[in-house]
């Protein structure tokens, strides 16, 4: 609860593949499976795409949680990318707890394009996490305030 006895609704951002993860969230729409509109596809054409500091920037412009899906390992569409992201986030992991940021903020699910029930079951799931650790205040950037 906030001081104004609003619910607190995390600000999410999912980078999702667009081979397998952006599909799988079309299917979980299609389908009708609820999941929260705080989170906030960001389309990428492979998860090895998205570089640590476009996580850390969503963290500064105000993103309680930030979720990365990909292929599952092996299923890659450009063979090997989804490797290369695994070992990067591991990186980012160590820095973000270098940082500060608590480990359940950031994640990485692998989620294929049939899979719309799991995608929106991590989601909703994510969202609880974020909710239960409260708002991102670590890496609030000034600037950005309204």
């Amino acid at each position: 609860m906030s001081i104004k006895g609003e619910e607190f609704r995390p600000q999410i951002v999912a980078f999702c593949c667009n081979w397998c993860s952006y599909a799988g969230a079309d299917l979980a729409g299609s389908s009708r499976l609820a999941y929260p509109a705080d989170v906030k596809i960001i389309r990428v054409p492979c998860s090895c795409r998205v570089n640590p500091m476009f996580i850390l920037r969503a963290f500064e412009k105000g993103a309680d949680g930030v979720i990365i899906c990909g292929c599952h390992p092996g299923d890659c569409h450009y063979s090997t990318g989804n490797y290369y992201a695994r070992r990067r986030m591991t990186l980012l992991f160590s820095m973000l707890d270098y940082v500060g940021i608590e480990r359940g903020r950031t994640r990485v699910e692998w989620v294929s394009a049939a899979e719309g029930v799991k995608f929106s079951q991590t989601m909703n799931e994510f969202v609880e996490t974020i909710r239960g650790l409260g708002k991102n205040v670590r890496l609030g950037d000034l600037r950005c305030k309204k």
